[in-house]
Parts: C-alpha cells; sequence; structure tokens
C-alpha cells in the first residue's frame, strides 16, 4: 500500500531542522534510537567524516535497549542500567533528537517530529532509514489491557521483576488460601523465544526468591505457559524445541500447547483448552507487529504493515521500484531472505545487529556513488537462557547444545553483540557478582509511583473562607495508598 499526502509547512521552532537552510553535506535521518538505528548509525559514521554526512538519529527515549538481555534484567542477573546503551555514549559525533516520529512524508523528504515537552517540528534529510522496530502484537481478548503487561523494554521487564517479588511478599503475609492462590499465580503467553527465556529466568528467580519466606513453599509457585502452536521455539529443531519442553516441566511449570488465551477479566484467565485459574500476573509475549507510525506515511507498505525492502535494503514498491533516499531494516521492514528464497527476515536481534551494519556500509557506499551490496545473511544458530546455569543452543543449524555451555554461549555471544565497552566490562563484572554472591532478589515497588507517600503525607493548604472555597475544597493529600498499579500520577502544576 502506498499513502501520500500534502507538503508539509515547517514550524518556526524547527529551527535548524526545518527547510530553507542549504546544506554542504548530505543529512541522512535515521528514526529509531533501537539496535537498527544504533548499528547504521555507527557504522556509517565509522565510514564517513562529518564532511561526508551529517547523522541525525530520533528516538524518544535517550538510549537503546539491547532486548536479548531483558530477561536476566528480569531475573535480577543484570543491572537494568547495563541493558541499555545512552545515546550520548554510544552514538559519537552524532546528532540525536528526543521524540516520536508522528508523520513521515517521504515526497517532501521531511518526517514530524513530537517531542515529549514543546511542539511538534519537521525535519528535512537527504536520506532516510526507517529503523523504528515493532511494538507488542495483541488481540481484542477480554480483560488483557487491563491486566497483561508486554516483555519488550527495560521499563517492562522490571516491572514483570517488582511485581513478581511483591506478589511474593504480599502472599507470605497473608494466610488466605486462595488469595495465596491468586498471588503466586504466573501466566506467560506466548512460547517463542521472548516468552521462554522470560518465563525460565523469572521462574527460576523466583524460586530462588521463595527460599527466603518460611511460610512459603516452592510447591505453592505456580507458573503456566500458553502456547497457541503444537510446540514451542519454533526458531530451533523439533529436538531441541522438544528437551526445553521436558525441562521446563521438571521444573512444574505447566505449559498448554495449540491453546489460547480467551479471557483475563479481573484476572480471572480462561484457556481455550477449558483451563481457568485466577492469577495477578499476565506476562504477554505473543508476538510483535511493525511500527504503527508506519501508516502514517507515503512509503510502501505490505500487507503487515512493513516496509517493502529490496535485499540491498533500499526501500522499493510492490513491483521492485527503488523509492529514492528511503532504507529500511529490522523488524519494521520485510526484507528478502535469500537463504530461504520466497520468505522474508524474520524480526530477531541476530538480524537487526546485522541489517543495522550491513546498512551503514550501504549508505557509505551510495553517499560515495557506488552501488549496494544485497544482505544475505545465513543463521549461524540460536540461543537461549532459561534462568541460571540453564539454557540451549543451535549453532551452524546441526550442533545442538544444552544446559551450562549453552548458557555459557548465550552470554558470551550477547555480551559480544552489545555496543560500548562501558557496558560490555560493566554486564561481565555484574555476572561475576552474582555467580559469588548470589543475585538480589528485591522489588523496589515504590518505583512505579515514587511520589505516593509524599501525596499522603501533604497538608491541603488554608484557602479563603469564600462560598467558592466551601463548596469545593481540593483533595491535595490523596488516597493514603497512592493511585493503583499502572495508573497516571497527578500531573504536577
Amino acid at each position: 500500500m502506498t499513502q501520500t499526502a500534502q507538503t508539509p509547512t515547517p514550524s518556526p521552532a524547527a529551527g535548524d531542522h526545518g527547510k530553507g537552510r542549504p546544506r554542504k553535506v548530505p543529512r541522512v535521518v535515521i528514526l529509531g534510537g533501537g539496535t537498527v538505528g544504533v548499528y547504521t548509525a555507527r557504522r556509517l559514521r565509522k565510514r564517513l567524516g562529518k564532511r561526508e554526512a551529517a547523522i541525525v538519529v530520533v528516538d524518544p527515549r535517550p538510549y537503546m535497549t539491547y532486548a536479548p538481555f531483558l530477561p536476566e534484567a528480569a531475573a535480577g542477573s543484570i543491572e537494568p542500567r547495563n541493558v541499555v546503551a545512552p545515546h550520548h555514549r554510544a552514538l559519537k559525533k552524532i546528532d540525536v533528537l528526543l521524540g516520536k516520529v508522528s508523520e513521515i512524508r517521504h515526497a517532501d523528504r521531511t518526517v514530524q517530529i513530537t517531542p515529549e515537552e514543546g511542539e511538534p517540528y519537521w525535519v528535512t534529510y537527504d536520506h532516510l532509514v526507517i529503523g523504528l522496530g515493532s511494538v507488542a502484537r495483541t488481540l481484542p481478548i477480554p480483560g488483557l489491557a487491563e491486566q497483561g503487561i508486554g516483555f519488550k523494554n527495560v521499563e517492562e521487564a522490571i516491572a514483570v521483576r517488582n511485581h513478581v517479588l511483591n506478589r511474593i511478599d504480599r502472599a507470605s503475609s497473608t494466610w488466605d488460601p486462595e488469595l495465596r492462590r491468586r498471588m503466586l499465580s504466573f501466566v506467560f503467553v506466548g512460547g517463542g523465544f521472548a516468552g521462554i527465556e522470560a518465563l525460565g529466568e523469572v521462574e527460576d528467580m523466583a524460586r530462588a526468591a521463595v527460599k527466603h519466606y518460611p511460610s512459603i513453599e516452592s510447591k505453592e509457585l505456580r507458573f503456566v505457559l500458553v502456547e497457541g502452536s503444537p510446540r514451542i521455539l519454533p526458531e530451533v529443531s523439533e529436538e531441541l524445541g522438544g528437551y526445553t519442553l521436558e525441562q521446563l516441566r521438571k521444573r512444574d511449570i505447566e505449559i498448554h500447547l495449540s491453546t489460547f488465551l480467551d479471557s483475563c477479566v479481573g484476572g480471572h484467565v480462561v484457556l481455550s483448552n477449558g483451563v481457568e485459574l485466577d492469577t495477578e500476573t499476565v506476562v504477554w509475549t505473543a508476538g510483535v507487529k511493525a511500527n504503527p507510525v508506519l501508516r502514517s506515511s507515503d512509503l510502501p507498505l505490505d500487507e503487515m504493515g512493513r516496509v517493502i525492502c529490496l535485499p540491498t535494503l533500499q526501500v522499493a514498491t510492490q513491483d521492485g521500484t527503488v523509492v529514492p533516499d528511503a532504507y529500511a531494516a529490522g523488524d519494521c521492514s520485510a526484507v528478502p531472505d535469500l537463504y530461504n528464497p520466497g520468505k522474508l527476515c524474520p524480526p530477531n536481534a541476530q538480524h537487526a545487529l546485522r541489517q543495522g551494519n550491513h546498512l551503514g556500509d550501504n549508505l557509505a557506499k551510495i553517499l560515495r556513488s557506488a552501488e549496494p551490496d544485497e544482505y544475505k545473511h545465513k543463521n549461524i544458530g540460536a540461543v537461549a537462557s532459561l534462568g541460571m546455569y540453564k539454557g540451549v543452543a543451535q549453532m551452524l543449524g546441526r550442533i545442538k547444545v544444552r544446559g551450562f555451555l549453552a548458557w555459557v554461549l548465550h552470554r558470551t555471544y550477547h555480551v559480544f553483540a552489545m555496543p560500548t565497552l562501558n557496558r560490555k566490562v560493566k554486564i561481565m563484572a555484574g555476572w561475576t557478582a552474582t555467580l559469588l554472591f548470589r543475585r538480589e532478589v528485591v522489588a523496589l515497588g515504590t518505583l512505579h509511583d515514587p511520589r505516593a507517600e509524599f501525596r499522603a503525607a501533604s497538608v491541603a493548604p488554608k484557602l479563603p473562607p469564600t462560598e467558592e472555597a466551601d463548596d469545593e475544597q481540593p483533595q491535595l493529600g490523596g488516597d493514603a495508598e497512592g493511585p493503583a498499579y499502572g495508573a497516571q500520577a497527578p500531573e504536577e502544576d
């Protein structure tokens, strides 16, 4: 599909980013500061000097999240700050704009940015890179929006960690059997890499945590996995997927295959196979979809909302005609998989990282009037962590590794893929400390609403005794409990 738009009028607030100012060097605007954006920008800056290209990265967050480490961050094996790479450190000699992309008008070489504060403005460019990634692919399931939480960013991973540990804390303080069962039941939906790693790490952490609670037995913890297909981990062989299934069941994890989540209204989970349970935790990892902001663009998209690409990572129309000066990679792109004719590259971290580097090289060639190369990457393997000292790996298509060695391979591969030496060293130092002193298992629940206690202690100001003031007194103190979990705190003046 192709959408068209009218010519935009740049806002005066755009300043140097607006139209009308001549440029001596081409400007490359990279939308998205995730894996694709960071690796494309770093490789392009390595290939070209500042006099050859001006590089601008746009992202609403000031850091890149390395998604493969989110399960370990949730389990306490890695400090949350170490699974992110700050843009100011990772993107040297590159401009970074904080804000959300709200509209793309490639015909006019402009993109609209909406900052967290201030008015939206337009940025002009000569070349555009789309690396906006993906968002959780949800379904219209009753109760999911209210009860569920995703696992795609560091904020969600830490929220899951704090929530699980908080449920254990609260369950240890009550003897109501129904309430304890509800608090100690945890449902994970999705049996791909993201779901299995999240489940394996969080379950392992929870089992370790309850050892410090004399009033809770490990057998009271109930972890449930719901997967719609007949197998888990479709990225690896059936043999390795079967091994993983067996290992999870040995850990007393309930696994429901060929099963769907029908409802979770009020925490009452109903599965398509008839199983019902009450829980306060529903973690959704059942797939992703391309960033929906792409619908607000005039770029050619496929039926799934992804930017259509050639193997060179250049944007193209349905008939294969190159769209000049536009490129895309990662989860938001439909890139042909040259090793599997007729298929597209799957949305995973390995492809995002390699496509980012490849796109940086191709852009440098194009800016120097050379021909770009096709992206052709044979999957060298897959690694997954299932908790402390546990893992599975499949290398070069045939070599299958299990247990401790697979866990080591998982950590080794991803720590070297993590950008910046600073983060590599800190992650390895954290792992060493965890091996020596065990990981921390404490919930910092007040992080979700740090002003709750202050609000409760606040005293309402005395107003003049007017009729208006008598009729309606402001309630500044608020409820002693503060807003509910996930609720938005009152705005500050």
